[in-house]
């Protein structure tokens, strides 16, 4: 993936039993977070710092997706949860987790294993990428974003 690059369109299961798209959000800016596990402690404060900026997302007409391999059950317990007011989609097929380029080697304790790298994307109106944020901070990645907008 690259700036500049159309944006791998995808059709995924939101935590309601929606299908999403994309495409269904052409003419919107969107930003797409990919995380590797519902309910871990980084992957919560990055969920929970999102819904705490939600409002400045709203506020500039931009569209938050999040993005695991986690089953649609478990996104729904986990929005549920946290009161998380965007929308989670679940990719158990890796379908937009590999399109992204986001299924990586990961290497924790000495231990290598493939994994989802927790990456940010900044999709345009036209769905280009215009930012791409490799490996981001939880607790930051959503005021970093609301500040490139």
């Amino acid at each position: 993936m690259q700036v500049g690059a159309k944006a791998p369109d995808f059709s995924l299961t939101d935590q309601h039993g929606n299908t999403v798209k994309l495409s269904d959000f052409a003419g919107k800016k969107v930003v797409v977070y990919f995380y590797p596990k519902d309910n871990t402690p980084g992957c919560t404060r990055q969920a929970c710092a999102f819904a705490e900026n939600y409002a400045g997302f709203k506020t500039k007409g931009v569209v938050v997706i999040g993005i695991s391999k986690d089953s649609v059950p478990s996104h729904k317990k986990f929005a549920e949860k946290y009161a998380l007011p965007f929308i989670l989609l679940s990719d158990p097929d890796l379908q937009a987790i590999q399109d992204y380029g986001v299924w990586q080697e990961k290497k924790l304790y000495g231990k290598v294993s493939m994994g989802v790298v927790r990456t940010t994307f900044i999709i345009d109106e036209k769905g280009m990428i215009e930012k791409i944020m490799p490996k981001v901070k939880p607790d930051t990645n959503a005021v970093e974003i609301l500040a490139a907008l």
